[in-house]
């Protein structure tokens, strides 16, 4: 699959589909085990955030589970030709009142197994016609496959900050 062009979607998708480098596909199976088996090689390190005010480990997982279920439900509904404009989310927001801090990590890892496993059975059904269908989220139109490029790009984007600031291995 040919990866999006920038006139498919909003500028802020660039910071997600850049990191792409791949089959897109390879990329959101392989990110099945991978992402996993990164939080449970670093389960010690669960509650700690790198600084005040930041995300500890299983916030930022809470956070790439609640992304990811927003951005497939917008692939979804655009997918099915949806005409109604859809809402923006604050992820900031989302994460305070998500309660992550008081769940179980393995509980947490377990979440986003079961969620991309069952999001990869409707991303192997889209077509050319659908991965093409837009619509407006967040105020800005965006396509079907650039959402799907920025569901893989995303957790790309927050391993990257995992090693760098959380020295995760």
């Amino acid at each position: 699959m040919n990866r999006p062009q920038p006139n498919e979607y909003p500028i802020w998708g660039e910071t997600y589909i850049s990191k792409v480098d791949g089959d897109i596909f390879e990329i959101l199976n392989q990110q099945v085990t991978s992402i996993p088996e990164l939080f449970r090689n670093n389960a010690s390190k669960a509650n700690y955030a790198y600084a005040e005010g930041k995300w500890t480990l299983k916030e930022m997982l809470g956070h790439i589970i609640d992304t990811e279920r927003i951005l497939v439900y917008r692939l979804t509904c655009f997918a099915r030709n949806e005409q109604q404009a859809l809402p923006g989310f604050d992820e900031d927001d989302y994460v305070l009142h998500a309660r992550f801090a008081e769940r179980d990590l393995e509980d947490l890892i377990e979440e986003f197994a079961a969620l991309r496993k069952a999001n990869l059975y409707l991303f192997r059904t889209l077509d050319e016609t659908e991965l093409n269908r837009k619509g407006i989220a967040s105020q800005r139109e965006i396509n079907v496959k650039s959402i799907l490029f920025i569901v893989a790009g995303h957790i790309i984007h927050h391993v990257s900050i995992l090693k760098e600031r959380y020295h995760v291995v």
